[in-house]
């Protein structure tokens, strides 16, 4: 007989190039009335052009869950390792305009 709680429970796998990871300094989020499209891009000092190096796209319930969950985890983390501190104006500014409401993290 099969426990109840099995059925709730996702394997998930993650191969060795994904666990790798992918650096990213600037978050381009875009959205539309059905999804959130979330550019990961990585700006190198020196070099003029930036590369997006990994593109999310999510609906926009998922977006408010990934929210939560972030803002959760950043809790977790401060209360281990202290305030992150926020430098304001030490991001990159860039204009960057994809046809749709666009907003940087």
């Amino acid at each position: 007989m099969t426990d109840p709680k099995d059925q709730n429970q996702i394997s998930i796998e993650l191969n060795e190039e994904v666990a790798q990871g992918i650096y990213s300094n600037l978050a381009v989020i875009t959205h539309s009335a059905s999804e959130f499209v979330v550019d990961f891009v990585r700006i190198m000092p020196g070099i003029p052009k930036a590369q997006v190096k990994s593109r999310i796209i999510l609906t926009p319930e998922h977006a408010k869950r990934l929210v939560a969950a972030l803002q959760d985890n950043i809790s977790k983390y401060e209360s281990v390792h202290g305030r992150i501190k926020e430098v304001k104006g030490s991001g990159p500014v860039i204009p960057l305009s994809f046809g749709g409401p666009t907003a940087q993290a």
